[in-house]
């Protein structure tokens, strides 16, 4: 028994001999490693089939992307298509992007049938998939409580609670994105090159899912492994060089394959004027963004704010410099904004005199650079889509489990009594000045959760302001703090008795102002909130109401199906079915049968695909017998190959009646060729 004399401390619980993992071990996946809390585990797999759940639920309902669901149909029948991301079955046109993301989804089409569900499948996995590896990714930089914190913060983010319900190709550039930094982290302790390139591969297949953004991580990882590599100055550089290599390598891929491919056999690049992979990815997918337009692109209009945001009132225009504090789009992502800039200046400073090889610093620089980059490249270009905000969740919900945790230490150890509650109160006024744009969604949660979080944050200002009181020693007057008592020699009583109290109401605070942003996450299991496979978006400041695919189908209607038909039944063994002058008319057949249709002039059909000359050449050798003119989109200017080609049509071709073909007068259908 300790005497009157002596200080109680509370003991360290004792570690847990880390063995060496056996095959019954791994069997019992529910139970924590050796080196994790007992209840790390069981929490982290509950979080992961919330996760589940979540992205699931709506999977029935998550509809098609018209365009990119056509191209998927197209690579679920075709291995040529497949292999170059073509968007028709024919393989006459790429896709307006790298197809990387869209691979899976053709995979799933051919192993369980074209469905909206079995093309949404791969992201629920991705998104499973990427909370697992971010609470690793987290625990090993800053504990297990992070790393849980971190993995239920992320996985109900709004934007991405939505995303990875959806058949979109963000989700597979978040989870490279954060396999990649996975695979940083696990390289970083012990400058391993073979893991540092294993990220930069990462970042290639990102690259191959969404392009250019997935370089948005590369300045973060670049300047923390120059920083914090434990290693010599030249072995360091040549680390990143390697893996910078295989980065690109991995990147361009695709677009070396279509560029030493000739031209005759594979198809045309769209997008492009000049049927290159380059122009694509940096002028049309690239520069263009920012409203440089670069020669052998078409206009992409990407400049042009998408539709889907003028139905949220208080959403800022999608260009707008400011656009990532504006309520429309923080409802989406930025929830945690106070809690991750506390944890990332907090860390920074906690750890300012640490070591050039202290990785917790280390951490806080890569999370935070990674965030710095994104928000400076999203703030300054126009956002078509808000599921390009996703990129910024990783870092968010890592840098605000950091901030948590780094408070309750600061409480619990007091060296910064007041951090938590000053924390709390700025998470609480951001929170209400976010749902207060939109108080009628959820006023039952929202306000109450905000009243208790306000409650807790000024318990734990009393607490944090009165100093515990030496065992023993009398009552005096005036206020005496702790770290007096300590300097002048007393006692100082500690324990798990005297923290239970604060400990309770602490959490209780941090619970409260976490329930509205993991509210709005969870608002995707009602189909209202759920967003759609073009515009992802949860709660009321999603694209609640806009059925922007509800026209897409995968099933003919009666005109079509007997215009189909016809086509069939007069095809002439021709390679085509029919020519169609738009995309949009082409995905009608396209989608719910998977035949070869031959799309006019890309995406814009402004494309120079086919030319005159090459359409001639197709009726000519028999290849192609009908040409079906009208529908929506198509002809955008009377300067264009498909302008050039419908005036050919006309006159030409012979109009076959719509007696003949059943197909309805929205259409118009030649034939041409012999007989015409």
């Amino acid at each position: 028994m300790a005497d009157a004399g002596t200080v109680t401390r509370a003991q360290p619980a004792p570690e847990r001999a880390v063995d060496a993992p056996t095959r019954a071990s791994r069997l019992r996946f529910w139970r924590s490693p050796a080196d994790q809390p007992r209840w790390a585990r069981p929490a982290l797999l509950a979080v992961a089939a919330l996760a589940a759940v979540v992205y699931g639920w709506q999977v029935r309902h998550a509809g098609y992307a018209e365009y990119y669901a056509v191209a998927v149909r197209s690579m679920s029948v075709s291995w040529r298509a497949f292999l170059f991301g073509a968007f028709d079955p024919g393989a006459t046109v790429t896709v307006d992007k790298l197809a990387g993301a869209f691979l899976p989804q053709a995979l799933a089409a051919r192993v369980f049938g074209f469905h909206p569900w079995s093309l949404a499948l791969p992201q629920v996995v991705e998104g499973v998939v990427s909370v697992l590896v971010l609470y690793r990714l987290v625990r090993r930089w800053c504990g297990a409580p992070a790393g849980l914190l971190a993995a239920a913060m992320f996985a109900l983010t709004p934007i991405v609670a939505s995303m990875f319900g959806h058949p979109m190709e963000d989700a597979a550039l978040t989870m490279c994105l954060v396999l990649a930094a996975d695979a940083f982290v696990a390289a970083l302790a012990g400058a391993r090159t073979g893991r540092l390139v294993l990220a930069g591969v990462w970042v290639g297949l990102g690259f191959q899912a969404k392009m250019l953004q997935s370089w948005l991580v590369l300045p973060a990882f670049a300047l923390t492994w120059l920083a914090f590599a434990p290693a010599t100055r030249r072995r360091r550089l040549g680390q990143v060089a390697l893996a910078g290599a295989a980065t690109v390598a991995v990147s361009l891929a695709w677009v070396l394959l279509l560029t030493v491919v000739p031209a005759g056999d594979r198809p045309y690049v769209d997008g492009t004027t000049n049927d290159s992979a380059v122009a694509m990815v940096f002028g049309y997918n690239g520069l263009d963004r920012f409203g440089a337009h670069v020669p052998g692109t078409v206009e992409s209009g990407f400049t042009t704010p998408d539709p889907a945001g003028a139905t949220d009132a208080a959403a800022s225009p999608a260009g707008a410099w400011h656009k990532l504090v504006d309520p429309g789009y923080a409802t989406q992502i930025g929830w945690l904004y106070p809690l991750a800039l506390a944890g990332l200046v907090v860390g920074l400073l906690r750890h300012r005199r640490a070591g050039r090889a202290d990785l917790v610093r280390a951490g806080f620089v890569l999370w935070g650079g990674w965030l710095a980059t994104a928000a400076v490249v999203f703030s300054a270009m126009t956002l078509t889509h808000r599921a390009y905000l996703a990129t910024l969740a990783p870092p968010l919900a890592a840098l605000a489990a950091a901030g948590v945790v780094l408070s309750w230490r600061a409480l619990r150890d007091r060296w910064a009594t007041w951090l938590l509650p000053v924390v709390l109160l700025v998470q609480l006024a951001w929170t209400a000045h976010l749902a207060g744009r939109y108080a009628g969604f959820l006023p039952w949660l929202t306000w109450p959760a905000l009243a208790t979080a306000a409650a807790a944050t000024v318990t734990l200002v009393v607490v944090g302001r009165r100093p515990r009181r030496p065992s023993g020693a009398p009552v005096v007057a005036g206020r005496r703090t702790e770290r007096s008592w300590r300097a002048a020699g007393a006692p100082v009583a500690a324990g798990p008795p005297a923290e239970r109290p604060w400990r309770a109401v602490a959490a209780l605070g941090v619970a409260a102002v976490l329930a509205v942003p993991a509210a709005w996450g969870l608002s995707v299991l009602d189909r209202r909130y759920a967003g759609t496979a073009f515009e992802a978006g949860a709660g009321p400041s999603g694209p609640v109401g806009l059925a922007l695919d509800a026209d897409t189908t995968d099933t003919l209607t009666a005109p079509r199906r007997r215009l189909d038909e016809y086509l069939l039944a007069h095809r002439d063994g021709a390679r085509y079915v029919a020519a169609t002058s738009s995309w949009r008319t082409a995905s009608q057949f396209v989608l719910p049968t998977g035949q070869p249709f031959l799309p006019l002039g890309g995406y814009s059909g402004l494309v120079p695909q086919p030319t005159v000359a090459e359409l001639r050449a197709l009726v000519a050798a028999g290849e192609l017998r009908f040409v079906l003119l009208g529908g929506v989109g198509g002809l955008g200017t009377t300067d264009s190959e498909l302008s050039r080609i419908m005036t050919w049509v006309l006159s030409s071709c012979r109009e076959v009646p719509a007696a003949d073909h059943g197909g309805g007068d929205e259409l118009l259908v030649y034939r041409c060729g012999p007989g015409s």
